[in-house]
């Protein structure tokens, strides 16, 4: 690692004494690609469900391309995302256990993602209860991620929070192979491979990947294999036709949340618990999806989209069980859009359902040490189905100006849960709803906007939600008969632009966006405990008020700035829970009042940039970063509260073009200080085990070689 700090030196050094150097012209890194993402009049987001520009969409939406973060670590999704503003991401062990919470939705999951939409190529990573993990995401293969943020329910099913699609990169123009090899501390190494073959008539993207990392904590290791695919083609003038296929397998070790003592004590270490019984989770998962995209005609009016895929999935999770889950899925969707006028002015109209099930058995075995045992202690079959249908309507009121949004979606999920063993713990649970939502968005200039939105948002339980619990209205039946869908009033009004001037010496570009929501929730989703298990319950009402700013500013030439802040006020307005203390007793806890867990107050980040043409076909890059988290509350009762942190990171890089070959090196330090903080909270927590630690000082630096073929 000292050779590390020698180059980081030598460049930094470098880069100061020519501050005035260009930014590279390459195939990979033109001046387009540098300021492309602050041209938000340009860049067109499929996330909202219709192709629209990001000037245009009524909404706060930002769309991150893979050149934005080509020199950075690409192991967790918090190496790429943590720049947004409104997004708060609580990474455990990396990429594969993470919490993503957009406006507090997504908060209150111990484990996968939750109240917000993931998407993979456009289909659903998300399954037709909510829950999503995101194995399968491979930001070696990513060209883009668009990310939707606000209420979204009325576009896709159990998306209060927002949408988040991540695009394979197949936009590519020549047939290329790269290799791609990181390493770093904890033993940390991704290895692998990304083609891309481009005919007349067919484009074909082949990405590899291997990662293993031994982890910062003990106990905390992982490997996985991740493949992912993606074939186009054109059978006509005026369509396309695309195969998506992945597949996933690995391993991760769980060392479990430690107590505040234990934590001061060592945070790095496993909780002795969760070692003995070798907490762990195993994953097999694959998907294969088509999609058919086409006109009617030549003016391009009439639009169809159709999706299918099936999905393959295999879990085994260890804890205070053995538990095995298989299964098995299909979905599907279509939508038709008609882009004409109405009393004279544009209009845009779309037609859309979604249909996702998915079905397997559930099995239980003792847990010894980690192994399965031979008495199976539970066998039940699950089924989920979700089936939605939606409606949205772009309407022009003032040419060039104002714009009307109206969207609707009717949701019905259903439960299915049979009991192999005790007959009388079948249980069914439905739930549906129709959520509408309106949006304004005036333009005040060609490239700024004023938006305003109104909507009711719609958030079924999840399976895992509804496990029930000794002390519920009907503690033998299979599935939680309490727990109720959270609902939600949603109000936002905001502000977006650019401006913008190429021949300005400084503040080439200026990207501006501030957003203001209010949210009133009813029957929020919460977590806590029950003899060492966790379940799940609503609380009464929550009050949730933010403000997110963002602004990405290239000062000149090669010299750029990004920064966001997101402010939250979550308050339990109403919220009487029944719990059972250390002793077994059970007692009546009033949290009205108190605040929302796990959801800080304060989110700053801020990051400037430089990229320097040394010679014409060699840049360098240098980046430092600062992230500020104030602290979080550990439960409802407000008992606990995490420390603020403060983090610095730094990244390096030189990218060589020379004829068809690529070389692109970079390393970087990340906490630099190695500051030791909370980075995630394990919610309501009776034994008082919330504190799970981020990661110490760590290196990293990566190597990629391309070659692009004529």
């Amino acid at each position: 690692m000292k050779g590390l700090f020698h180059i980081f030196m030598v460049v930094f050094a470098t880069l100061c004494l020519n501050p005035m150097g260009g930014v590279a012209q390459t195939e990979t890194d033109t001046e387009a690609d540098t300021i492309k993402s602050y041209l938000i009049d340009e860049v067109i987001v499929t996330g909202t469900r219709t192709l629209k520009k990001i000037i245009d969409i009524p909404y706060s939406v930002q769309r991150i391309d893979n050149v934005d973060y080509k020199f950075d670590r690409k192991v967790s999704v918090g190496d790429v995302l943590s720049s947004v503003p409104g997004l708060f991401l609580q990474s455990r062990y990396g990429n594969h256990d993470v919490r993503i919470s957009i406006r507090g939705f997504g908060s209150r999951s111990n484990s996968g993602i939750r109240g917000v939409r993931i998407l993979l190529d456009g289909i659903p990573e998300s399954e037709p209860d909510g829950q999503t993990r995101i194995e399968a995401i491979d930001f070696n293969s990513v060209g883009s991620i668009e990310i939707v943020k606000g209420n979204s329910s009325s576009l896709y099913t159990n998306a209060p929070g927002g949408v988040i699609n991540f695009i394979n990169d197949n936009k590519f123009i020549k047939s290329f192979f790269t290799s791609f090899n990181e390493g770093g501390s904890f033993d940390l190494r991704v290895n692998g491979f990304k083609t891309g073959i481009r005919t007349e008539n067919y484009g074909f993207l082949t990405t590899y990947s291997y990662h293993h990392a031994k982890g910062y904590r003990a106990h905390s290791e992982d490997y996985w294999h991740i493949l992912n695919t993606v074939l186009e083609t054109a059978p006509t003038e005026y369509s396309k036709f695309f195969v998506y296929g992945y597949f996933v397998d690995g391993l991760i070790r769980l060392p479990g949340s430690l107590t505040r003592e234990q934590f001061d004590k060592d945070p790095f270490q496993v909780n002795e618990r969760d070692a003995g019984r070798d907490a762990k989770r195993i994953t097999t998962k694959g998907r294969v999806g088509l999609r058919y995209n086409g006109f009617f005609d030549d003016d391009r009016m009439h639009e169809i989209d159709i999706t299918g895929y099936g999905t393959m999935k295999y879990f085994e999770r260890t804890a205070g069980n053995y538990r095995i889950i298989s299964r098995n899925g299909i979905g599907a969707s279509t939508r038709y859009t008609y882009r004409g006028s109405l009393f004279g002015q544009a209009n845009e109209f779309s037609v859309g359902s979604d249909l996702l099930y998915q079905s397997g058995p559930i099995e239980e075995y003792d847990n010894i040490a980690g192994k399965k045992g031979d008495l199976l202690q539970g066998l039940a079959n699950e089924a989920i189905s979700n089936v939605g249908f939606y409606f949205q309507n772009s309407f022009t009121l003032v040419s060039q100006k104002l714009n009307l949004l109206l969207t609707g979606r009717y949701d019905k999920v259903v439960f299915n849960s049979r009991d192999q063993l005790l007959e009388v713990r079948n249980a069914l649970r439905r739930f549906e709803e129709f959520t509408p939502k309106a949006a304004l968005n005036y333009k005040l200039t060609p490239t700024i906007a004023a938006y305003t939105s109104y909507g009711i948002s719609f958030d079924s339980p999840a399976g895992n939600e509804l496990d029930n619990y000794g002390t519920s209205s009907k503690p033998f039946q299979l599935l939680n008969p309490d727990l109720h869908p959270q609902k939600s009033n949603n109000f936002e009004l905001g502000v977006k632009g650019t401006i913008t001037d190429l021949e300005s010496v400084i503040i080439n570009s200026f990207y501006f966006e501030a957003t203001f929501f209010n949210m009133l929730i009813n029957d929020e989703i919460v977590p806590f405990e029950e003899f060492g298990r966790v379940f799940f319950r609503n609380s009464g009402k929550t009050n949730r008020r933010g403000l997110e700013l963002g602004a990405d500013v290239e000062i000149a030439q090669g010299l750029r700035f990004k920064g966001s802040y997101t402010y939250s006020d979550f308050k339990y307005d109403q919220y009487i829970a029944r719990v059972i203390n250390n002793s077994g007793a059970t007692i009546d806890s009033d949290f009205s009042g108190n605040i929302v867990p796990s959801v800080p107050k304060h989110n700053l980040s801020l990051a400037l940039s430089y990229a320097h043409q040394f010679v014409e076909r060699l840049t360098g890059f240098l980046k430092g970063q600062y992230l500020n988290v104030s602290g979080m509350y550990t439960d409802d009762q407000n008992s606990e509260k995490s420390g603020g942190y403060q983090i610095v990171n730094t990244t390096i890089g030189l990218d060589l073009v020379f004829d068809h070959v690529n070389v692109l090196v970079s390393g970087g330090i990340n906490n630099i200080f190695d500051r030791r903080y909370v980075a995630f909270i394990n919610i309501n927590s009776t034994q008082k085990e919330f504190y799970e630690a981020g990661e110490p000082r760590h290196y990293f630096a990566s190597l990629r070689l391309g070659y692009v073929f004529e």
